[in-house]
């Protein structure tokens, strides 16, 4: 039975993945013959394919909280590659995603095509970054972080780096906290991370051989940037996510906290 609901979902998955590949395609094919696709065009293009993507992954979603209504800077804990058409298929925005994601066999592509900023972890390009993040939010795009540079089990929440946020404060941009979390029968959901040396075929067929899981989408109220330290900004939304997620808010030693202005 397992093996049978893993061949359903891929076959619908991949029926999605066709779709995504369809739409990829004429942006290149318009590129190609000197047409441009303007990027708020693709940023809704991208979040209704995320919706039918969405609906191909065995999850039951609950949304909390309001959207913006204007531009922000969103920030969020990191679990898994779910992530990103989980949050994807809320409002029209763009990703900022790992290098590593655009030699990704279609999915890089896709990724790409849909206007994803990609960083290069130790790749010494943190001015070059904090510009593009800038210009971004600048031309009132919004823009989907993780600013704990990795994926987690779900159990924890990493530092959140405070340079990635130093494009909010020169745009003086509000910060748009968002807490995602995976359950299964009531508790921290041991399938869904995508942490360590995992590859994603594997997981694919781990996730789609279990019966559907519950996923929780916390939409937490605004943080502005305006006169504020990256270190702090980032402290706050943090401290903000990681008592959405545990209830508590987490002790940190005051030099930590200002050690995130790196």
């Amino acid at each position: 039975m397992p093996k049978l609901r893993a061949i359903a979902r891929l076959a619908r998955l991949l029926g999605v993945l066709l779709l995504g590949m369809l739409m990829a395609s004429v942006i290149a094919v318009g590129e190609r013959l000197g047409l441009q696709t303007p990027m708020e065009r693709r940023q809704r293009w991208t979040c209704w394919f995320m919706k039918y993507l969405v609906g191909a992954l065995p999850f039951e979603v609950r949304v909390l909280g309001e959207l913006p209504q204007r531009p922000m800077l969103w920030v969020s804990n990191h679990v898994s590659w779910t992530d990103i058409p989980l949050l994807g298929m809320l409002q029209p925005l763009s990703f900022l995603s790992k290098a590593e994601v655009r030699h990704w066999p279609l999915a890089g592509w896709l990724a790409e095509k849909a206007g994803t900023l990609f960083i290069r972890r130790g790749g010494g390009d943190a001015q070059r970054l904090r510009e593009a993040i800038s210009e971004q939010l600048g031309q009132a795009r919004p823009l989907l972080i993780f600013p704990e540079g990795t994926t987690t089990d779900g159990c924890q929440l990493r530092t959140f780096h405070g340079r990635l946020l130093a494009g909010a404060i020169d745009q003086g941009v509000a910060v748009q906290p968002v807490a995602i979390q995976y359950l299964r029968n009531g508790q921290a959901d041991p399938i869904a991370p995508f942490i360590g040396d995992d590859d994603l075929v594997s997981h694919l067929l781990r996730l789609f051989a279990e019966p559907r899981g519950e996923v929780c989408i916390q939409l937490l109220a605004p943080i502005s940037s305006v006169e504020q330290e990256r270190a702090a900004l980032a402290f706050q939304a943090q401290q903000a996510i990681h008592l959405a997620l545990f209830g508590v808010e987490e002790a940190l030693p005051v030099a930590r906290r200002h050690a995130r202005a790196a």
